[in-house]
């Protein structure tokens, strides 16, 4: 069903989208999702990791205070969602799991629980485990100096958590209408393949075509596409803490198989997964030799929305009236989304700002 006007209008349906469309819906607004793709989450929402993990505790500052904030009360809301919509997410708080390679990485860890104690406070913790304390997942040789393990990081399913976030926003009464391109954003309506739109607020949310959008309004180009790849094996660990080594994340999700990834790939040729993703294979099964039995029956590959100030690309887009963006989510977006959507709903009813200042769309101008 085609609406042509709206309170808000949330241009794509990924994470960052769908959780905005969904805290505009319990503010009372009339919303309206645009998705240039066939189904919500087509572009990088729609991988296989899902890794909700915290940025380690030391130097804190405001961003590393609001991605906390956020991964706390995460569970609470995906579990609300999972009510509503009456799809699952694959959402655990399973924990994370860092091998430490020698005596220099363990005093370091030692640091870093002192510092979580200081900045978790009761909410989470860190601690160093054995070196066989996982065997069946973490082989003893891959951490010979022990295994840094958190209780706050978790794990959802990307795909599944956005067909959720969809039906919740759809039964809430609002409209996501797929298959819609648009090609141009002004205060007050966006321009679409279909026609033109209508709203009072308008914002980006299309990952790295919201940085083409975007670029007309601010004079520049304020983003990239970054590639990630990835793959899921067939082993079943669901009940495990995902592993961080090497570079990569090993989860395994709640519904069965391994992911590991993804990549970080400025230049690139194609987008589509290729030879580097039997690299990283390869580097997972070297930290945990089981998945060397699994079949791999999944090899994604996406580009994903890095701001030019890496963090993400949130709030009013200076010089324009009613045009907000919520790009760059890059490699926290899961892990943000929901707080995300509330903070810019805040902005966009009340003016009020709620994020670190390296979030705002100012920050990343002129870089």
């Amino acid at each position: 069903m085609a609406r042509d006007k709206a309170d808000i209008i949330v241009v794509g349906a990924g994470i960052f989208g769908l959780w905005t469309a969904y805290a505009a819906l319990a503010r009372g607004l009339n919303v309206l999702v645009l998705e240039a793709g066939p189904q919500v989450g087509h572009g990088a929402s729609g991988g296989i990791v899902g890794a909700l993990a915290p940025h380690m505790p030391e130097r804190w500052g405001d961003k590393k205070q609001f991605q906390f904030e956020a991964l706390t009360v995460l569970g609470d809301a995906l579990k609300a969602v999972e009510h509503e919509s009456g799809l699952p997410t694959g959402y655990g708080r399973v924990g994370r799991l860092v091998p430490l390679m020698d005596e220099i990485g363990r005093e370091r860890a030692l640091s870093r629980i002192a510092d979580a104690k200081e900045n978790w406070g009761t909410a989470a913790r860190m601690q160093i485990l054995p070196p066989d304390a996982f065997p069946d997942w973490l082989h003893p040789q891959a951490a010979p100096a022990g295994i840094v393990h958190d209780d706050l990081t978790g794990r959802l399913h990307p795909h599944l958590t956005c067909l959720a976030l969809a039906e919740a926003i759809r039964r809430g009464g609002a409209v996501i209408e797929t298959g819609c391109t648009v090609t141009a954003v002004h205060s007050g309506s966006v321009q679409t393949d279909h026609g033109a739109r209508q709203a009072q607020a308008i914002v980006l949310a299309a990952g790295v075509a919201g940085f083409d959008l975007l670029s007309p309004l601010v004079g520049e180009v304020p983003g990239r596409a970054e590639k990630g790849q990835a793959a899921l094996l067939d082993m079943d660990m669901k009940d495990v803490p995902l592993i961080y080594a090497d570079g990569l994340y090993l989860i395994g999700h709640a519904g069965g198989g391994v992911a590991i990834g993804a990549t970080s790939e400025r230049h690139f040729e194609g987008v589509g997964p290729d030879a580097l993703l039997d690299d990283v294979i390869a580097r997972a099964c070297a930290i945990s030799p089981h998945l060397a039995q699994a079949r791999v029956v999944r090899r994604w590959a996406g580009l994903r929305p890095r701001a030019n100030g890496r963090d993400p690309m949130l709030g009013a887009v200076p010089g324009t009236r009613g045009i907000y963006a919520a790009l760059g989510a890059f490699k926290i977006g899961f892990g943000i989304g929901q707080k995300v959507g509330q903070v810019l709903v805040d902005e966009i009813m009340e003016g009020r700002i709620a994020m670190p200042d390296s979030f705002r769309v100012a920050a990343h101008l002129g870089r």
